[in-house]
């Protein structure tokens, strides 16, 4: 993208991010979306490491974490989403470029303030995912906001296509309602 290669940049950030150990994954994450959505397809939303400018896909190591996430975006809106049919996806990913943030400590290091991490201020996470994405990252792997499990955020335009498949799928939706009476909404 032209637009992304002359957007101003903390150097600083660039330097402690670079400075960074590009590690590999190879193995399972959780994704959960939206019946009839390829569940393989980031895309460029705004969300916690993105403002929209790439491709991400959101996914979590664990399931429960993968729902918890799409539950707390769900509960978020206006209205939750009644008629929409969820589903669990489970993938096999291969990464070589991984930016591993897995603690708090790691996030104070890039400037994210870590008591506000759970809040939807995402401007300094939004960041340091642009910043990944340009230095070459294919991934982060941060911790949830709202689970203790931890999330990989993939830069899908920097995959090769191979990394990513599709191992199952659950075979009924998510049942909401059933999580809602089991589970506190998330922030």
């Amino acid at each position: 993208m032209s637009s992304d290669i002359r957007k101003a940049r903390d150097v600083a950030l660039l330097d402690r991010l670079d400075a960074c150990a590009r590690e590999t994954f190879d193995g399972e994450v959780w994704r959960v979306v939206r019946g009839g959505r390829d569940p393989l397809l980031g895309h460029a939303s705004v969300g916690r490491w993105s403002e929209g400018r790439f491709d991400a896909l959101y996914t979590s190591f664990e399931r429960e974490t993968a729902l918890a996430e799409i539950f707390a975006l769900l509960t978020a809106q206006p209205v939750f989403p009644s008629k929409s049919s969820f589903f669990a996806h489970r993938l096999r990913v291969r990464a070589t470029r991984i930016l591993r943030l897995p603690d708090d400590a790691s996030l104070a290091h890039l400037g994210i303030d870590v008591a506000g991490y759970r809040e939807r201020r995402y401007a300094k996470t939004q960041e340091v995912g642009d910043a990944a994405y340009f230095l070459d990252f294919q991934a982060i792997v941060a911790p949830s906001a709202r689970l203790a499990g931890a999330n990989l955020i993939l830069f899908t335009e920097k995959l090769e296509p191979q990394a990513l498949s599709l191992i199952e799928s659950d075979k009924a939706p998510i049942d909401w309602q059933a999580y809602r009476a089991t589970h506190q909404s998330s922030p």
